[in-house]
């Protein structure tokens, strides 16, 4: 650090206080009873400010720059503008002696002998507060809030704004040690605020805030009388008796002497955000002067040391950019460093660092060694156990304890020093003298050697990697390179400051001045950039420059070299430039032009860094075909010519190499059909064929599919012509390609054909199927497009594919809920299994959801199914088994429709008649399980209400009896409960009218049968009405052995003529009159009647003894009389004699259920069909 004077000015009187204004432009002094107004640019006196009529002590400017205030011994404070103009004026009781302002809110203090006062423009008042002592100094705090005063007596205290006491430093001096001068810290990194003291008891210290000392009191050995702080905090002024200014830190280390006056320094300040300084004097001597702090540093290949804060060294990565700060608290002069050694040089000693490990990228430093000896020398080196001190024309060479190993004594001033490497203790220097010689020196060698001599002094020095070549950087700034061994001069280039050679490349340079850098590859041109500063290394691609302090890592793509060596096809040299650090493109040329010129192993060197894989491909592949022993240089380029885009030449290659298919594929392969075309000339049709259908698929790829499909029906190509239409869904395309192919050509018109059912047009499928004669894929298209009419006409023709149509059709109606036509369907395909499969989901479904009609629809049609399935011997017994169990349930659920209508539903339509014969019905029915659905209660219950109410009182009582033992809802609870009660004042007995008769035998049958719907007397079973559930008046015969069906019902249809006799009356016709008899002798009409005969029954018997007829009986019976239920095989026909003719009966020829005629009348005008087995009265089938 050095000062320059750059002004200097003498007042008649003493200049105790002085203020810049913050913009730095003028200076404010208190010299005499006068303000003195300087411009700080050349020192001139821009203006005296008379307003005080005593000496002026203090002065201070406003962060602002609006105003400033001076304090006077005539005890008043003057407030000035920035224009120079007094605004306002204010007294204490005592002389002033410092005032300053709020950096934060512009409030003004203004200390006296006696108090302190503050005063700020918006109160316009003074507040003032007594002191105790004499207040000498003050300061503010960086935001503001505190206010330090310093006081005579050595006490400092804190203040806040409203001048409230709130901390009290008591110095160790007392009153012997008074407080001269305090400053707060103005830098905003510290994170507490830092107050330095300088008192009259020779010590500089530093406090906190909150009132605790930092460190110890430093030494002063002068009585000082103004401290001030840089504007960054950074570094400290002090003045005072030594009639000098003296730099120190911010940590109180003292680093040198700023300007040595003639009379005591009573105030000093630091111009604004600068390094000028300006110092007042007792005599009255004003001197601005500039502070230049130089750079002290080191630099070994990538680690730069330099000094920060005069006192720190910090070492910088320059690749890895971590930096490491090593704290000396002394000044530190000089830096070394080389390798793992960091060498310090502070004003009493030296010294040395080694890094913790070997590791490139450890920047962990510790202390190895500490000379404490004072040195002094211009330059300063570190080697692996020595350090080299330069003292003008000497060298010493000292080993890390301080003992002086060797000397060197030159003939010149050494101008430059540089470690060059070596082992460690044998390390070589290289020397630059000013008389222009150049001297290698070897620590462990007393002798010099001279490399060479030049006229012009030496400036700068390097040596190239391999330590042929010398770089020197004269006097004159030219670089001038030798070589070291034959002395010769290479090169020179003008406009030179400093040089470097590439510590990676030993032909490469680099040299700067002038603002550009400038980089020389072997004997080439230089190429130049524009760079500020110093070239201090280059390693690789990484320029390191100094520009003023800072030192950066640069980096400097090596492009123009690389192209410099192509340029002379130098394609390997080129490739270790190239490696050094270039860009992407650089790389792409370094390859494409040494593939061009055939040097494979540098292309593909190139190729993998830029990862082309289709480059090195074709490397691989032509260095393989140059192993199996092919030498032709001209199909290898045309190969590389035609990867490069560059097909014309690569095709005259192909040609006078003897390769001209290979151009043929080229052009093809990348759709230059017109080119192919010239290349072929008037040649083979086969390879005509082959362009066209090339250029078909190029048309396909550039979505010119029509143009594509002519060209591929022209080349022959119908699949991809077929596939192109299909897939763009071209079909009038498609029936004029499938019109035209021959019916033998089955592969495209099968493709034809599934483009057309695709495309949604099936009538040309079905024409392109019948043309090659496919009808099993027709039956599929039929089936996939529901065209279900084609379908059936093609299966009546061709019945093979019945159970292709049937079985899908099925399947489709049960997707789309048509279970009973699928049903059907499944049974007409011969799938029995699934036909009974979907009958019993269907018939579970409707049970569940109380659909009881359906459920005996359903399970009759599943009794049909079961017969049908009888006809197969081996499932004969199962199936039949299986009929009457569906048949049985059939009934119970086709009745119980009523009974739960009934009890579910509001309103009921139903004759209580018809609801007690049901009920009764299913009572009897109900001997065993109880199928699923049908609830006992609502039976029970219906039973006992139309009981009650038709006079059946004593079958009422026994269906409340038997309610008592079942779970009753709760919604018939309370009904149940009554009926239970009143059923009691009823007589116990059954109303006769409702007594069932047994028509076979004509007993009176109890309303409740233990034997279930059986006569309790001839074990004849009843035969109901399927509406009215009433007992019909018919008897089941059965054929005497030996009668068929045929021959029964040949026999009942001769309609024998017999007696008749409407009963015992005998009709007498006289003249007048007429008259009926009862004539008690005639013969019974069971005599007369062969059936009624047969009727007769041994009463008390327990087995039921079947009617059976013989032909004669058959003779007898009138077909009108007769129903025969005409079951299919295995079953038998059943045979039915009405015994109450005139009382017609209908049977359903479907289901053969039994109903009164006009019952049956009006139930199928209600649903158009037969109730039970739902048989449309339009169907003529049975």
């Amino acid at each position: 650090m050095r000062a320059v004077l750059t002004w200097r000015d003498k007042a008649e009187q003493c200049i105790y206080d002085l203020a810049f204004k913050p913009d730095g432009t003028q200076l404010i002094l208190a010299a005499g009873n006068r303000l003195l107004v300087y411009d700080t640019s050349d020192g001139t006196l821009l203006q005296p400010l008379k307003g005080h009529k005593d000496t002026v002590y203090c002065v201070a400017y406003a962060k602002d720059g609006k105003r400033f205030a001076s304090g006077s011994a005539d005890k008043s404070i003057i407030i000035w503008t920035s224009k120079l103009e007094g605004i306002l004026k204010y007294t204490h009781n005592d002389s002033i002696q410092c005032v300053a302002y709020n950096p934060v809110t512009h409030q003004l203090a203004s200390c006296s002998s006696s108090d302190f006062g503050l005063w700020s423009p918006e109160q316009k008042s003074v507040s003032k507060h007594k002191s105790s002592s004499k207040i000498t100094c003050c300061s503010w705090t960086n935001d503001g809030q505190y206010l330090a005063l310093g006081m005579a007596n050595g006490i400092i205290s804190i203040r806040n704004k409203n001048g409230e006491e709130k901390v009290k430093i008591e110095r160790p001096g007392g009153s012997l040690s008074p407080v001269w001068s305090i400053c707060w810290n103005p830098s905003r990194e510290e994170h507490n605020d830092i107050l330095a003291v300088a008192d009259w008891g020779q010590k500089l210290s530093f406090y906190q805030l909150s009132g605790k000392q930092i460190g110890k009191d430093q030494p002063l050995n002068f009585d000082p009388c103004c401290i001030s702080y840089f504007t960054k905090g950074e570094y400290i002024l002090v003045g005072g008796s030594d009639k000098q200014v003296s730099l120190f830190t911010k940590d109180g280390v003292r680093l040198g002497t700023v300007g040595e006056q003639n009379s005591w320094v009573w105030t000093c300040r630091v111009k604004p955000d600068s390094n000028y300084v300006v110092v007042g004097c007792q005599d009255g001597t004003i001197s601005f002067y500039q502070l230049i702090f130089s750079t002290v540093h080191g630099l070994y290949k990538d680690r730069y040391a330099y000094r920060d804060s005069m006192t720190d060294v910090i070492v910088q990565h320059l690749i890895t950019e971590q930096k490491v700060r090593i704290k000396c608290r002394e000044l530190v002069k000089k830096i070394a460093i080389y390798k793992n050694r960091l060498a310090i040089q502070l004003p009493e000693k030296i010294l040395i660092y080694e890094l913790y490990s070997d590791d490139s990228a450890d920047m962990h430093y510790r202390m190895k060694e500490k000379i404490v000896k004072k040195f002094e020398c211009n330059l300063l080196v570190v080697c692996a156990d020595h350090i080299i001190l330069c003292q003008e024309k000497r060298l010493q060479c000292l080993s890390f304890s301080g003992v002086k190993d060797k000397e060197w004594q030159m003939e010149s001033l050494i101008r430059y020093i540089k470690v060059i490497g070596g082992p460690a203790g044998r390390e070589g220097l290289l020397v630059g003298l000013k008389n222009g010689q150049i001297l290698k020196i070897f620590v462990d060698n007393l002798f010099a050697i001279v490399l060479l001599k030049q006229a012009t002094a030496v400036r700068c020095l390097d040596m190239s990697a391999s330590r042929n070549k010398l770089a020197v950087v004269d006097e004159n700034d030219t670089c001038l390179v030798y070589d070291i061994h034959t002395k010769e001069l290479l090169f020179q280039e003008p406009n030179a400051n400093s040089v470097a050679w590439n510590t990676q490349c030993e032909d490469m340079l680099c040299f700067s001045g002038g603002g550009y850098l400038n980089i020389k590859a072997s004997t080439f041109p230089v190429h130049q950039q524009k760079l500020q500063g110093f070239v201090v290394g280059y390693n690789g691609s990484k320029i390191f420059c100094l520009h003023v302090f800072s030192m950066s890592a640069v980096e400097v793509p090596q492009s123009a070299p690389m192209y410099q060596y192509l340029d002379r096809k130098m394609f390997r040299e080129a490739y270790q430039i190239a490696c050094l650090g270039v860009t992407d493109t650089d790389w792409r040329e370094l390859a494409m032009e040494a593939l061009e010129g055939l040097e494979f192993e540098t292309a593909k060197k190139a190729f993998t860094r830029v990862q082309d894989l289709r480059y090195l491909e074709l490397i691989s592949s032509i260095e393989e075909r140059k192993k199996r022993g092919e030498t032709n240089n001209d199909l290898f380029l045309a190969d590389v010519f035609s990867y490069q885009g560059k097909f014309h030449e690569a095709a005259k290659l192909y040609k006078r190499s003897g390769h001209e298919n290979l151009a043929l594929d080229m052009y093809t392969d990348l759709c230059m059909f017109e080119y192919a075309k010239d290349f072929l000339g008037s040649g083979d049709p086969k390879e005509t064929k082959m362009l066209i259908t090339k250029q078909a698929d190029w048309a396909r790829n550039i979505n010119e599919p029509k143009a594509a499909v002519e060209m591929y029906i022209s080349a022959g190509e119908h699949t991809k012509a077929i596939e192109i239409s299909g897939n763009h869904g071209w079909v009038d395309m498609l029936i004029d390609i499938a019109r035209k192919l021959d019916k033998a050509e089955r592969e495209p018109l099968l493709m034809c054909a599934r483009y057309f059912k695709k495309l949604d047009s099936p009538g040309y499928a079905a024409e392109t199927y019948l043309k090659i004669g496919d009808l099993k894929s027709l039956v599929q298209l039929y089936v996939d497009t529901k065209r279900w009419d084609e379908a059936f006409a093609l299966g009546e023709k061709h019945p093979e594919f019945k159970d292709d149509i049937y079985v899908p059709y099925a399947q489709w109606l049960a997707e789309n809920d048509r279970f009973e036509e699928a049903q059907k369907a499944f049974h007409k395909a011969g799938r029995q299994g699934e036909a009974v499969r979907v009958l019993e989901q269907l018939t579970h479904n409707a049970v569940v959801e109380s659909r009881f009609n359906d459920a005996a629809y359903y399970y009759w049609m599943l009794s049909m199914q079961c017969l049908d399935m009888a006809q197969d011997p081996a499932q004969k017994d199962v199936m039949l088994d299986k009929f009457h169990h569906f048949q049985h349930l059939a009934e119970l659920y086709h009745g119980y429709q009523t009974i739960h209508r009934y009890t579910e539903e509001p309103f009921s339509f139903d004759l209580p008649e018809t609801l007690f014969n049901i009920s009764k019905f299913l009572l009897h029915s109900l001997t065993k399980a109880t199928p699923l659905g049908i609830s006992k209660v609502n039976t029970l219950f219906t039973l006992a209400k139309q009981s009650k109410a038709l006079g059946a009182y004593k079958l009422a009582r026994h269906a409340y009896d038997k309610l008592q033992g079942l779970q009753i809802p709760a919604r018939i609870q309370k009904s149940i409960e009554l009926g239970t009660l009143t059923i009691r004042s009823k007589p116990f007995h059954d109303s006769e009218e409702l007594v069932p008769l047994c028509y076979r035998c004509s007993t009176n049958n109890p309303l409740l049968n233990n034997l279930g719907n059986v006569c309790i007397n001839c074990r004849q079973p009843f035969i109901f009405s399927a509406s009215s559930y009433e007992v019909l008046h018919l008897v089941e015969f059965y054929l005497e052995e030996g009668i068929t069906d045929e021959e029964a019902v040949a026999l009942i249809d001769l309609e024998a003529p017999r007696h008749k006799r409407e009963g015992k009356w005998q009709e007498i016709a006289g003249s007048n009159s007429q008259t009926l008899r009862l004539d008690e002798t005639m013969d019974s009409i069971g005599d007369d009647d062969p059936f009624t005969a047969k009727l007769s029954f041994e009463q008390g018997g327990s087995e039921f003894v079947p009617v059976v007829v013989n032909r004669s009986v058959l003779r007898s019976m009138s077909r009108r009389d007769v129903l025969i239920k005409r079951w299919p095989p295995p079953l038998q026909w059943q045979y039915f004699r009405s015994l109450l003719p005139d009382a017609s009966i209908t049977m359903c020829p479907s289901c053969f259920q039994m109903f009164h005629s006009e019952d049956y009348e009006l139930l199928v005008l209600q649903h158009a069909c037969c109730p039970y087995c739902r048989r449309r009265i339009d169907d003529t089938g049975p």
